[in-house]
């Protein structure tokens, strides 16, 4: 075994192309995932190259570099629209998971529970791919192919999550539904991102995570919202019929019957505030 650690991008290529290493930043999925005493292949280390870091505002929207922690993303002020993100980064384990989880890893991991990933899919994020062979991006909901399953080749590496710019008049909220308030995994969640003009919801999109298989949007009832008035929003929360793209499952930490009337409700709450973010923004930059 060898950890590896390069300072520049190409030579972490070379490396991922030649030698085949599993890809780590923050390690808070791969370490509790490893069982006692068990052997591993080589380890490619990515919190030391510069491409990867940081939050920049572009002429075609922000970018997000894969090793920026949850922390990094928690901190600086961001367009309203993104406050469905910041809320999710500070929901992602304790500080000290905050410090050192990172983007890319939570959304590589592809667990159905990820709470970054229904705050990038209504933000609609794309995910940039980098190897030898050039750069590629994938949409986010393309990229994240089911569980524990990514798009991403062997010799590819995420460098960067690409976010388009927020209109104006722009919001976002993030709803965690667990057994407690913090350090839990998620029983559901709601991730919402609408655009108001004047009194009604010009635009609406929410994306619902640990319900499926991976995380999906509302994409029937994100037609029915568009035009509504806002002062009718206390009595909308999804029917069946908008649901149904979830296939939640029982386990330990509830029943599906359970979930889908738990998501009826967060999307409440999530519509909600994400309509008071957008009313209380300036604009949408």
């Amino acid at each position: 075994m060898a950890y590896l650690v390069p300072d520049s991008l190409p030579k972490a290529l070379t490396l991922l192309r030649d030698r085949r290493p599993e890809v780590v930043a923050g390690c808070t999925d791969v370490l509790p995932a490893r069982r006692q005493g068990q052997r591993t292949g080589d380890i490619l280390d990515v919190t030391r190259l510069p491409d990867l870091r940081g939050i920049a505002r572009g002429a075609d929207g922000w970018r997000i570099g894969a090793a920026t922690t949850w922390a990094e993303i928690a901190a600086p002020p961001l367009p309203p629209a993104f406050a469905a993100l910041q809320e999710a980064a500070v929901e992602v384990g304790a500080v000290q998971i905050q410090n050192a989880g990172t983007v890319a890893g939570n959304i590589c991991n592809a667990s159905p529970a990820a709470d970054g990933v229904p705050p990038l899919l209504a933000l609609r994020a794309e995910v940039e791919l980098a190897s030898h062979a050039g750069t590629r991006r994938l949409p986010l909901e393309e990229f994240i192919t089911g569980v524990r399953r990514t798009a991403r080749a062997p010799e590819e590496l995420v460098v960067a999550l690409h976010l388009p710019h927020p209109p104006a008049g722009s919001g976002g909220a993030f709803v965690k539904l667990g057994t407690r308030s913090s350090l839990v995994i998620s029983i559901a969640m709601v991730a919402a991102m609408v655009r108001i003009d004047r009194d009604r919801l010009a635009e609406a999109r929410l994306a619902v995570g640990a319900c499926s298989p991976v995380a999906r949007r509302l994409p029937a009832w994100e037609a029915d919202l568009q035009g509504r008035k806002l002062e009718e929003l206390a009595g909308l929360r999804p029917e069946a019929r908008h649901l149904s793209v979830l296939s939640p499952i029982d386990d330990i930490r509830a029943t599906a019957a359970y979930r889908i009337e738990a998501v009826r409700e967060l999307c409440h709450r999530a519509l909600v505030r994400a309509v008071a973010s957008a009313a209380g923004g300036a604009d949408g930059r």
